[in-house]
């Protein structure tokens, strides 16, 4: 949990299917994540081309809004380079045929939320010593 000085991660979940959002949302805010909820990838560039902080995009591969998950990943990271990115999926061929963004993770699903918050705390965790490392390199 985080204290009152620190902000919480800021998770924009991408999720098509109504009552997998729900589940996923309800399960991530009980772990301490600030989550914006969207259904397809246009409410999510909107999302990432605003100031709203997010720390974690976490979005299923197979969403509508004219893009796929992947592509999304793709054109979020050009937006913002230092997001992390969490793929799933319950699809076989779109598991097997994913070109994944850099230092990203992949959760199949279905998948438990719990596991899915501990997943998103690491994720994040790596992607801040990865930059530190790059910052301190970088003198």
């Amino acid at each position: 949990m985080a204290t009152a000085t620190e902000r919480r991660t800021s998770v924009l979940l991408v999720e098509d299917e109504p009552m997998v959002s729900a589940l996923a949302v309800e399960a991530l805010l009980e772990q301490g994540f600030d989550v914006l909820p969207v259904s397809n990838a246009s409410e999510a560039l909107r999302f990432l081309m605003s100031e709203a902080p997010i720390d974690v995009l976490f979005t299923d591969i197979d969403i509508v809004g004219g893009m796929d998950g992947a592509t999304l990943a793709q054109r979020a990271r050009e937006l913002r380079p230092d997001l992390s990115v969490m793929y799933t999926s319950g699809k076989r061929y779109e598991i097997e045929h994913l070109v994944p963004v850099e230092g990203s993770m992949f959760v199949p699903k279905p998948y438990d939320p719990t596991d899915v918050g501990h997943l998103l705390d690491y994720l994040v965790a790596a992607r801040k010593i990865n930059q530190r490392t790059k910052t301190n390199g970088a003198h």
